[in-house]
């Protein structure tokens, strides 16, 4: 883990996020291997088929990337780019997004998310996976 970045400095930072906090978004855990965002399984969260809308699941998989990312490497990133790719209709009524370090380098950071859902006795099933680059940004007081 970089700097002073631990489980409730990163809560803040999610709790300053607008649409996280609009989505109900919480950070489960946060460490030098990564991070895991959950948020629960709400009706307006779903397309017309009932199944969890896509552009969630992808709101979860960058951000639990960029979070892994700063995990390693501090607080200043930000997404440069992500793949996902959908496995299943997502229905539970939790969602999880793990991710995972791959590589971190001194600018950039690739990390990896899994992403199942959970359904009342506690099963997870997957239903997404993701990868993504992170850009560490320049410091600031350099420029």
């Amino acid at each position: 883990m970089s700097g002073d970045l631990d489980l409730t400095v990163a809560r803040k930072v999610l709790e300053a996020q607008p649409f996280s906090v609009l989505l109900g978004a919480r950070l489960t855990a946060f460490d030098g291997e990564g991070a895991t965002l959950e948020l629960d399984i709400r009706d307006d969260l779903r397309q017309q088929h009932g199944f969890v809308h896509g552009g969630v699941l992808s709101y979860a998989a960058d951000n639990a990337i960029t979070f892994a990312a700063g995990a390693a490497v501090g607080a200043q990133v930000v997404t440069a780019g992500f793949t996902i790719d959908y496995l299943r209709p997502a229905q539970g009524d939790l969602l999880r997004a793990r991710a995972r370090i791959v590589r971190a380098g001194r600018t950039r950071v690739v990390c990896r998310c899994d992403l199942s859902t959970v359904d009342a006795e506690g099963a997870e099933t997957p239903c997404a996976v993701a990868q993504g680059t992170v850009s560490v940004l320049e410091d600031q007081n350099s420029a």
